[in-house]
């Protein structure tokens, strides 16, 4: 396995670390979590980077990245949606994205005529980096107001950007998933 797989897997496995910093939420908890997500973002940038630079990219990368990301961010939205800071109806567009895109990959990968392997593009890569900015922006928030570092108004301004950053991104979510659906249409009318 090459290293840009490792930190594919690297970044799976901080998830369930971030949901436990987040789930017990005391003072420095949501500091911890911030980092930990933090480092897990930035396994997405160097995982990719490497594995296009030193001509390492695989079929377990294109399939296990972006579904890394989609379980880290999911995460994320759901931690930020029950501090006011996202709305159940971005979390509900994201994943019916996700599914949809996951769905469409599984029926090429399946697909008789020679499989087929649809890695990330980059409208879809835009909107994993807005999401995972937003939510450290978010996770910020909540940490610094946790640990008394900000008050109440300067609290409520940052979930005011995060909420509103988090709407931009669902609708970037919206037009990548039709510049995954459109072109791959003939797939889902030829599934069997």
């Amino acid at each position: 396995m090459n290293l840009p797989n490792k930190l594919t897997l690297l970044r799976f496995m901080l998830v369930p670390v971030f949901m436990v910093f987040m789930y017990t939420g005391g003072t420095y908890s949501y500091l911890i979590g911030l980092i930990v997500f933090a480092v897990a973002s930035f396994t997405d940038f160097l995982d990719g980077n490497i594995a296009r630079k030193y001509n390492m990219v695989t079929d377990f990368g294109k399939f296990m990245d972006p579904l890394a990301d989609k379980l880290l961010t999911t995460v994320a939205l759901i931690y930020l949606c029950l501090n006011g800071m996202c709305h159940e109806i971005v979390i509900c567009i994201v994943l019916a994205r996700e599914f949809a895109v996951s769905g469409i990959r599984l029926i090429a990968a399946a697909n008789p005529k020679g499989s087929k392997v649809i890695a990330a593009g980059m409208m879809g890569k835009m909107k994993t980096v807005l999401q995972m900015f937003a939510s450290i922006f978010g996770l910020l928030a909540l940490a610094l107001f946790t640990m008394g570092a900000i008050d109440t108004t300067v609290y409520g301004t940052m979930a005011l950007i995060t909420n509103v950053t988090m709407w931009i991104m669902a609708v970037l979510t919206v037009v990548s998933g039709m510049q995954y659906i459109m072109p791959n249409i003939d797939l889902i009318k030829n599934a069997k």
